[in-house]
């Protein structure tokens, strides 16, 4: 005999996304060791920067509820991951190379505290220009997006890299550089992701 039932409702990525993933940032102090957004500490080498932006919506108001996952190489070029092949190069012990961080539910900005990476030789053997590898995840954003961001300030690593190579016009590629500003002491770039309209940032379907 078949069974009729209506079909549940369905529901994009919710407040869910906090309690579950960072519920430090959603007043719940339920672990004993938070995931968060410092990959670094004060033994770590390489340079310390801090990378900071918004994720920016069609409308041009940026998204207050979004969740951030960062994951990249250590100042020398290596990912502290056992698929990393580059032996030449050596792991960083004080260098954890992931983390996680959400916007700020007033102003919307998300940051992370890390070091600045070194240049990453690809399968193929190619150098990949230092770059930060972005996953993103809000209310209304069913599938989280992939992007990179890489650093003003390595433009000749830029133009050779192979994955911004893919990309054909220029003015799309602009929107993977991260913009370097000192602030006192502080380094930092500023990365902002915007999810549609004509500064819409290159996401990768991984």
């Amino acid at each position: 005999m078949k069974s009729y039932f209506p079909e549940t409702a369905s529901q994009t990525a919710g407040p869910y996304v906090h309690i579950g993933l960072a519920p430090d940032a959603a007043g719940f102090h339920i672990f004993e060791k938070n995931f968060c957004a410092t990959l670094a500490n004060s033994h770590t080498e390489g340079e310390r920067i801090t990378i900071e932006g918004r994720v920016i919506d069609g409308s041009g108001t940026p998204v207050r509820d979004v969740l951030l996952e960062i994951w990249q190489a250590n100042a020398h070029g290596r990912y502290n991951h056992p698929a990393d092949r580059q032996e030449e190069k050596p792991v960083d012990a004080d260098f954890r190379g992931w983390g996680r961080s959400c916007s700020d539910f007033d102003s919307g900005v998300w940051r992370f505290e890390t070091v600045k990476p070194g240049v990453v030789t690809g399968r193929d053997g190619r150098p990949m220009a230092p770059h930060v590898n972005l996953w993103i995840v809000a209310r209304g954003i069913n599938i989280g997006l992939n992007t990179r961001m890489y650093f003003s300030d390595e433009q000749e690593a830029n133009r050779r890299d192979p994955v911004l190579n893919l990309i054909e016009w220029e003015v799309r590629r602009q929107t993977l550089i991260g913009q370097r500003e000192r602030r006192g002491d502080e380094i930092v770039y500023r990365f902002d992701i915007h999810l549609q309209g004509e500064q819409e940032t290159v996401f990768f379907d991984l």
